[in-house]
């Protein structure tokens, strides 16, 4: 498999170059040069199949030979092996037809260990083989930070330094990244909000002499990798729910676009989806621009769902890419429009083929806590606010009960116990192995929204 820029002006790269590289070196994503295909009879034998295994089949177009299939097989169950749910992301009914996927029984208690699990084992096998370390850079928004800092620490082969908004995640996602005492991690803690934070590792990567002085590399949901290892529990919740002989439909709740992206990967790969459904809070340029073709920045406005509280949406440019068959010169139009006057308009003929996959909503704070009380009302079940506002967004676009409509639960609801306990009486608790967290020390530092200090700090603690 090759590799190419959505921006069309980088070299084309491998696998394990996609892998450590980030963000194209034209500023551009990476994304497949082809879509592999799965048959109908391929994904109807996933049927009853482990979930490393399935993960191999779906992945392994995307990464072998260049990694052996052998061992990329051992990679996938070393990532998995971490996970407290024997099915690794299980299915969970909420109603007559309508599901949750639960992403988050990985060891940080979000969807963001189902990639990043694979991601650090996958940076350890390259790294090594290659006798190399890189240095990786990243911004998080709540989840990532503490999902990629599980990934790579006490690894030799990586220091990490993750930025995160000060004041904007909640306590327990802050304390899970900054309790890793770690000496190849490194925690920052920001002013500004989370687009201020991704600003300046996108400005990291397109500054070519810093990027190649530290080795800089990425697994923030730039990374293609990522995007990769989430396709998968969409082919497995799809076949437990009957696919390929039914159709299944999807809700997502996002910010930065990956998520649901993998999901349009799948769908493009042959998974039979009916509806991909873009849900938002109150920050909702992802649904803006999906019903009218405006993207223009606002400001963020924080919420009780922070990991999509994001007006700057990376994987975006992915799917422009899609929407453009492939045209560089055309998505750099558009991401030019973005750097120079924080907005651009996608043309109707995109903007209609974009209508013809997803739908896009968003949803208030009164409705996610209304909704968060619902589900617990009804089914005993705590969600998350993040994943009550996909519950809701399913409720209000979901054209068709008779099939399975999945919402994907991002977080486990203790990583946000103030906001459910307010609305169900009930203060979730965290598992076993994070139940002493608030008596966990912390590490962190504190810094200015000022790349050159960003930089001054980063090479004084490599």
């Amino acid at each position: 498999m090759r590799y190419v820029s959505t921006r069309g002006q980088a070299p084309e790269l491998g696998f394990e170059d996609v892998l450590l590289t980030g963000l194209a070196r034209d500023g551009g994503l990476y994304v497949p040069a082809t879509i592999p295909q799965l048959s109908a009879d391929e994904i109807r034998s996933f049927r009853g199949v482990p979930y490393s295994q399935v993960a191999f089949r779906v992945m392994k177009p995307f990464v072998c030979p260049e990694i052996s299939e052998d061992d990329f097989a051992e990679i996938i169950d070393k990532a998995y092996s971490t996970f407290r749910h024997k099915t690794i992301v299980p299915l969970a009914q909420t109603g007559s037809n309508d599901w949750i996927l639960e992403l988050f029984h990985g060891p940080t208690l979000a969807f963001k260990d189902v990639a990043l699990q694979l991601l650090g084992h996958l940076f350890d096998h390259v790294l090594t083989k290659q006798g190399r370390k890189v240095t990786i850079v990243g911004a998080t928004s709540g989840d990532t930070g503490s999902a990629a800092i599980e990934c790579v620490k006490d690894r030799e082969c990586a220091e990490i330094f993750m930025l995160h908004p000060k004041g904007l995640v909640s306590d327990v996602q802050r304390k899970q990244m900054t309790t890793v005492l770690s000496s190849n991690v490194h925690n920052l803690a920001v002013g500004g909000n989370f687009d201020d934070c991704q600003a300046m590792v996108k400005a990291l990567f397109n500054d070519l002499a810093f990027r190649d002085e530290i080795t800089l590399s990425a697994v923030n949901s730039i990374n293609w990798a990522r995007v990769m290892a989430q396709i998968v529990y969409y082919f497995t919740s799809a076949v437990a729910l009957g696919a390929p002989d039914r159709e299944v439909s999807y809700t997502v709740p996002t910010g930065n676009f990956g998520d649901i992206y993998a999901g349009y990967v799948a769908q493009q790969m042959g998974l039979p989806i009916k509806q991909l459904i873009v849900a938002t809070n109150r920050n909702d340029i992802l649904t803006r621009v999906l019903t009218s073709g405006d993207y223009t920045v606002g400001k963020v406005s924080p919420t009780i769902s922070p990991s999509m509280d994001i007006q700057v949406s990376s994987n975006f440019e992915r799917l422009l890419y899609n929407l453009y068959d492939g045209r560089g010169e055309n998505v750099r139009r558009l991401m030019d429009n973005l750097n120079q006057s924080k907005s651009f308009t996608i043309d109707s003929e995109q903007l209609n083929k974009a209508k013809q996959i997803f739908d896009a909503i968003q949803v208030d704070e009164q409705d996610t806590e209304a909704t968060i009380k619902a589900i617990f009302e009804q089914t005993g079940m705590l969600i998350d606010p993040h994943t009550a506002v996909g519950v809701k967004a399913a409720s209000l676009k979901n054209t068709d009960t008779s099939i399975p409509m999945v919402t994907l639960s991002t977080a486990h609801p203790a990583k946000f116990p103030e906001a459910v306990e307010k609305v169900t009486g009930q203060h979730p608790a965290l598992p076993a192995h994070m139940e002493d967290l608030f008596e966990r020390t912390e590490k962190y530092d504190r810094l200015d929204h000022d790349l050159d200090a960003l930089k001054s700090y980063i090479r004084s603690n490599l």
